[in-house]
């Protein structure tokens, strides 16, 4: 039988739906090619925004309609947080949560057996552990997603991602370093090491993210260790100073910022504020002299004066992020800023993201424009065009070259020689 995989949201999920994939393979399933007819299609949802479940919806009812016989499994996070909803989805012939998704594939093949629906969502507890996963292959790409997290202590009043991932919980050290060392095997140059809240890593262990960080960059054949999102806040100044000694880490830091008024940040029960963040930003840069200093910032949250609007573009300007992912604020039911009062309308929300796009957009371009001259190893990913070839430096630079004989995966020497509004361009240099 074929499955093909739709995966929503963030990097976790794409680690997630590899070792589901993986566990259906090991069972004897095959990846449905581009031309194929699905017999199995698993969608692993997010759910960090309603418009996040109207999407998964959609794309179920889609695919009910266009392939009225293939079993139709729903997972992930909407689920999870969800259950009522998510069982409300006829469509859908198999539904699992978060929590138990070891049994896929058994549960796919009692359907198969019955041909009775399934509902199995098995809520979070107190003492749950890090879920077992190992995954070896990462279809379609030249960089692998490690997962050594899971589940959030922290509450901020706009989200609802405890209630889909449960309490803090981390990945043994050996079960990380057997992982990484197997993704270096398969050729690997470079992993991504992700979490629901990568920061708090080792919590439940006694242990830090420094130690999953060290533990990651013993891998052989593994050049480029990359640290996914990190809440800002567990940066202090001894921590930055041991990521130093990695060589292997890459000098990209994406540090969540949300807003840069410390009112807003306290409404959202952020735990950090801006000086503690222009602290860190500082000693990061310090130590990481060509750190690439990245960030989400979220605009229209309720409550947010014109006056606290201002306050937050200004500081964006100040700290001269080199990409900033700005959105604006969406009401997420069962979060306590769903009720919150004077939510801000949708046109007000819409031009203060108009205006902190273009902040960010200009700081994004001075910070390629800094980049201009320098020699860097960059990794390719794709061909954009033909011999032109687009990869990422250690920063995460973005990078066009071209040339004959380039490749997905390679890691070649580039001189940069110019950049636009989005990306550098450059030349290979051959030593």
């Amino acid at each position: 039988m074929k499955v093909s995989v739709i995966t929503f949201g963030c990097k976790v999920n794409q680690y997630e739906s590899q070792s589901m994939l993986s566990q259906l393979i090991q069972g004897g399933f095959q990846v449905a090619g581009a031309e194929d007819s699905p017999d199995v299609i698993l969608f692993n949802s997010c759910t960090v925004t309603s418009a996040s479940d109207q999407k998964v919806r959609q794309i179920l009812r889609k695919a009910r309609r266009e392939h009225p016989d293939a079993i139709l499994v729903l997972t992930g996070c909407m689920p999870q947080a969800f259950p009522e909803d998510a069982e409300a989805l006829q469509e859908a012939d198999v539904i699992l949560g978060n929590r138990n998704r070891s049994v896929l594939l058994p549960r796919i093949l009692e359907y198969l057996s019955t041909h009775q629906r399934i509902v199995d969502i098995a809520p979070h507890e107190t003492g749950d552990t890090f879920e077992p996963m190992a995954v070896g292959q990462f279809y379609d790409r030249t960089r692998a997603f490690l997962k050594i997290q899971d589940g959030c202590n922290r509450f901020c009043s706009y989200c609802i991602i405890p209630h889909a991932r449960g309490r803090v919980r981390s990945k043994p050290l050996d079960d990380l370093r057997r992982e990484a060392a197997r993704l270096g095997e398969n050729g690997y140059r470079e992993i991504v090491l992700t979490g629901i809240n990568l920061s708090s890593y080792g919590q439940d262990l006694g242990l830090h993210l420094c130690d999953a960080i060290e533990a990651a960059c013993e891998a052989p054949g593994i050049q480029r260790v990359r640290l996914g999102s990190l809440e800002p806040e567990q940066l202090q100044a001894d921590v930055i100073a041991r990521l130093a000694r990695q060589p292997k880490l890459c000098d990209q830091f994406h540090l969540s910022l949300q807003s840069g008024c410390d009112t807003t940040l306290h409404r959202m029960n952020r735990h950090y504020t801006t000086a503690e963040y222009r602290e860190i930003v500082a000693n990061l840069r310090a130590v990481f002299p060509n750190a690439a200093i990245t960030t989400d910032i979220m605009v229209g949250f309720p409550g947010e004066t014109p006056e606290e609007f201002a306050q937050s573009l200004a500081f964006a300007k100040e700290i001269r992020f080199a990409k900033a992912h700005v959105f604006s604020y969406s009401r997420r039911p069962g979060t306590k800023a769903a009720e919150a009062p004077d939510q801000i309308p949708n046109k007000e929300k819409e031009q203060r993201s108009r205006a902190m796009i273009a902040a960010a957009a200009a700081t994004q371009a001075e910070f390629l424009q800094s980049q201009v001259g320098r020699e860097e190893d960059v990794l390719l990913e794709q061909e954009v065009s033909p011999r032109l070839w687009e990869g990422y430096t250690r920063n995460y630079t973005p990078v066009k070259v071209q040339g004959d004989g380039l490749g997905a995966g390679a890691l070649v020497r580039v001189r940069l020689t110019h950049a636009d509004a989005s990306s550098c361009h450059g030349v290979t240099v051959h030593s």
